[in-house]
């Protein structure tokens, strides 16, 4: 790792990686430069580009910029989830009541029992900022779905 200096600007971003493509000779080896979508990057890679020699890129560099599959698969999933907020933000309201006390908690577990809805997995509240563990509050809410309209909060 490098200390990149504020601000992060294409400039600044493209120097950095240019020096270190040249101090490591890399600037001959490199097919492609993987980076997420900000539009910062874009220009960037624009300016590593004109640096570097393109004919020993593939394509003459065509294919030199690469968009994180990781960062867009996360963009897309975030618009998914803003289309069902509305629900999503019920049932964690709803899972962290009931997993707001031990007695709402054993309450919870005592209805789904009686329901014979397995116990094996229990409610798990997420983090508002990570995606994956939103699906896994929803997976393990759909679990209980018949066990919430039975009590009242």
């Amino acid at each position: 790792f490098i200390y990149v200096p504020c601000p992060h600007t294409a400039e600044v971003l493209a120097d950095a990686l240019l020096e270190c493509m040249f101090e490591w000779n890399l600037d001959r080896k490199l097919s492609t430069l993987t980076v997420d979508n900000c539009s910062t990057n874009d220009s960037m890679i624009a300016i590593v580009l004109d640096k570097i020699c393109s004919s020993s890129l593939m394509l003459d560099g065509r294919l030199f910029h690469m968009r994180c599959c990781a960062h867009i698969l996360n963009l897309v999933v975030r618009d998914g989830l803003e289309v069902i907020k509305k629900s999503i933000e019920k049932i964690r309201y709803s899972v962290a009541f009931w997993l707001g006390t031990q007695k709402r908690e054993e309450k919870f577990l005592e209805a789904a029992r009686q329901l014979r809805v397995p116990t094996s997995k229990m409610l798990e509240l997420d983090c508002k900022t990570r995606w994956n563990s939103t699906y896994s509050m929803l997976k393990t809410a759909m679990i209980y779905k018949d066990v919430f309209p039975r009590l009242k909060h």
